[in-house]
């Protein structure tokens, strides 16, 4: 899939890993739709990204609105051709303790959003990409969405997180089968440690210390890297049904 002139759409692109992979991709000649819940960022980055980039707000728990965006997207001149999919939240809190059991409502809340969510983007701009006129090799689009090494190597106190990020994983393969048919292919990038505002509030010597467990390079990812990654999935038409692990060698410890 050519970047150049393909309608893209980046959701929980105003900031972190969105936010680079929606200047990534502007600056390859796509015509960007940044959806996101924060309006003031994400209407930021439009304006300072200019011609061919829009913002649309977007809660992913709300599939109406994400609709929408899926539309703003697909006014593109060759439709929406390429979905990314960065929007999420974590909660920390063990299974059980000695005061009672996880909380409902956290674990929730982080389903409804980190795997509910990307269901909802993925399910519409599948749909949308379905109306596309076929490219070369009978391409229609592609689309990416964000995984976690903590689906692999969830940590104490991990439980939400992982669970939602694993089902990301899960449904990765079976969504590629779908639309295989249609000329539609989706990945996923499962992220290790990176330097988003998620890290960006832990002390100096917390960084240091999560950056040296990373075997090469030890350091944070940036996320201009998991951008990379991503258009590389987009114009490499052999990537499709996979989950793709960026992190420099980390395998997580329990704690």
């Amino acid at each position: 899939m050519r970047i150049e002139e393909s309608g893209a759409l980046v959701v929980g692109g105003a900031s972190g890993l969105g936010e680079a992979v929606a200047c990534a991709l502007h600056a390859g000649g796509a015509h960007v739709v940044v959806a996101d819940l924060d309006a003031e960022r994400g209407a930021a980055l439009a304006a300072r990204l200019g011609e061919r980039a829009a913002f649309a707000a977007a809660d992913v728990t709300q599939p109406e609105q994400l609709e929408l965006a899926v539309a703003l997207a697909a006014r593109a001149p060759g439709g929406l051709r390429i979905s990314v999919h960065c929007a999420g939240i974590g909660h920390a809190e063990r299974i059980a303790r000695a005061r009672g059991p996880h909380r409902a409502a956290p674990f929730e809340r982080v389903i409804a959003v980190n795997l509910v969510g990307t269901f909802h983007a993925l399910r519409l701009a599948g749909a949308a990409m379905l109306g596309n006129e076929p490219g070369d090799g009978g391409e229609r689009g592609v689309i990416v969405n964000t995984a976690s090494i903590a689906a692999y190597d969830g940590q104490i106190g991990q439980v939400a997180y992982a669970a939602s990020k694993g089902g990301v994983v899960a449904l990765t393969l079976p969504a590629a089968r779908d639309l295989a048919a249609s000329g539609i292919r989706v990945c996923a990038i499962a992220p290790g440690l990176f330097d988003t505002p998620l890290l960006a509030g832990l002390p100096a010597d917390a960084r240091s210390q999560l950056a040296a467990s990373i075997p090469f390079p030890p350091r944070l990812g940036e996320p201009a890297e998991f951008a990379r990654l991503a258009c590389h999935i987009v114009e490499n038409e052999m990537l499709n049904g996979e989950v793709i692990r960026l992190d420099g060698a980390l395998r997580m410890a329990p704690r």
